[in-house]
């Protein structure tokens, strides 16, 4: 049976490999071509063109970009009971008289198509009308021959194994997020149990970025590639069910990782307003600065970004007589390789460079590329916003499909690579789960830190000592 290859083959250097489409037999018509690149096509001409034949395979690019891309106008049950019934009718399997060589030869490419389709999208499968579709076509296949038998036993395996991991994955954020309580709280009532900073945890900058590292590979390998699509799902005007919009809005995985990228940036600005002398704050500062460049250098540009915006938080940025004992040469550097300008110009020329080294990387420490998260759902949405899902002549855009699916497909590859630093379960457990300061206990501890310098900071101390540590 034949391996789905790795998803940095799928786009070729130049671009997004279109040119593979002259071999299809377009017997259905309503697919529109340009210098054979596929531009746009009737919904039901797109999934004909999905569905092998004997003489037929669609190409993995195709694949990837219909199937990400298709959520918009249908549910993936509608689908895949599409798919199953064009692969039972034309390929006669439900009639026990057809051509057993010509179940032979379809069989492998059928295959194919759900081990891709399970591999590359295995949570559309947590629906039971998918799962049953997918055995009922996978039984059809596998019924006349051992070998199939086999083949489709490890596909379906495979899949509940990667949906039971999931579903772990998700009762540990439940978990983390069920006891995550406010640090002033545990402060007001436990004070003994945070007598430790981040310092004291880890003292090594080098040795917490590897550790963030960890964190960021491990969520963004729960991201579905179907997330950055159903994040934006609107009504299809030509699609009449009203109700089946709520369900498509699968993005938990997604929504759990821009959390993470929230609560760093406030551990962050926490560690640095917690110690009472000016001396310690810029210590945790400076360190803090450390760890930021180590991430850079590792290509984890994610909790760059997340610590660089927590020490730019008010509460943080406006402790005067701290950041003058702080030497700001390093960070000036870092600010400037992530400055927004020119639509993130700097950084987007720093993310090319780690992705190509990315490409030609001999160890797993070279292909790490962690982007800047919020940024790259961004580009998405204004993708997403900036093109028409349908043509006025009701043909979907493929041409918008495929720049959608380069992007993800880009991304796909990135969150496949293994952490090959060591996990250090203290450190983790520390950043995952010890209490931080809410924005409002953040401005009380900077204020007792550094005093008000007007009447509006002044208000504001009084109120929050009042409402916070109720205190007149």
């Amino acid at each position: 049976m034949p391996q789905t290859p790795p998803f940095s083959a799928m786009f070729d250097s130049s671009g997004y490999n279109r040119n593979l489409y002259q071999a299809a037999d377009d017997s259905c018509g309503g697919l529109y071509y340009h210098d054979n690149n596929l531009l746009s096509g009737s919904l039901e001409a797109l999934i004909q063109h999905l569905v092998p034949n004997v003489d037929y395979y669609p190409d993995r690019t195709y694949i990837f970009t219909f199937l990400l891309s298709s959520r918009l106008f249908m549910h993936p049950y509608e689908l895949m009971a599409k798919v199953c019934h064009l692969c039972v009718e034309h390929q006669r399997l439900s009639d026990p008289n057809s051509d057993k060589n010509q179940i032979r030869k379809i069989a492998p490419k059928i295959l194919q198509l759900l081990t891709e389709w399970t591999e590359t999208f295995p949570y559309d499968f947590r629906d039971e009308r998918m799962m049953r579709n997918l055995k009922d076509l996978a039984h059809r296949i596998a019924s006349g021959e051992e070998t199939y038998r086999k083949n489709v036993q490890q596909m379906i395996q495979c899949l509940i194994r990667k949906l039971a991991t999931l579903s772990q994955y998700e009762e540990v954020l439940a978990k983390i997020s069920s006891t995550s309580t406010d640090r002033l709280t545990v402060l007001k009532t436990k004070p003994q149990s945070i007598q430790r900073d981040i310092i004291t945890v880890c003292s090594d900058p080098y040795t917490l970025a590897q550790q963030l590292t960890h964190i960021e590979l491990e969520r963004l390998n729960y991201i579905g590639p179907e997330e950055f699509v159903q994040a934006f799902v609107q009504k299809d005007p030509l699609d009449n069910d009203k109700s089946c919009y709520s369900e498509r809005k699968k993005t938990r995985n997604l929504e759990a990782y821009v959390e993470w990228f929230n609560r760093l940036s406030y551990l962050v600005a926490t560690e640095i307003c917690m110690p009472v002398k000016k001396k310690h704050r810029a210590r945790m500062i400076e360190y803090f600065i450390d760890v930021a460049r180590e991430c850079f250098n590792i290509g984890n540009f994610n909790s760059l970004m997340a610590i660089i915006s927590g020490m730019n938080m008010s509460p943080v940025s406006r402790l005067k007589k701290t950041w003058a004992k702080v030497k700001t040469a390093k960070f000036d550097v870092l600010e400037h390789q992530m400055d927004p300008s020119s639509n993130f110009y700097n950084y987007r020329t720093a993310l090319r460079g780690a992705a190509q080294r990315s490409l030609t990387a001999h160890s797993s420490r070279e292909k790490i590329v962690i982007p800047f998260f919020s940024l790259l759902i961004k580009d998405i949405y204004f993708l997403n916003e900036g093109c028409a899902n349908r043509l006025p002549n009701g043909h979907v855009n493929f041409e918008k499909f495929w720049e959608l699916a380069k992007q993800v497909s880009e991304f796909m590859t990135w969150k496949q690579v293994e952490c090959p630093f060591e996990r250090d379960r203290k450190i983790l457990q520390y950043l995952l789960t010890v209490p931080v300061f809410s924005e409002d206990a953040l401005y009380l501890a900077s204020y007792e830190s550094e005093g008000p310098e007007n009447h509006i900071e002044k208000d504001r101390w009084k109120s929050l000592r009042s409402s916070l540590l109720g205190r007149v």
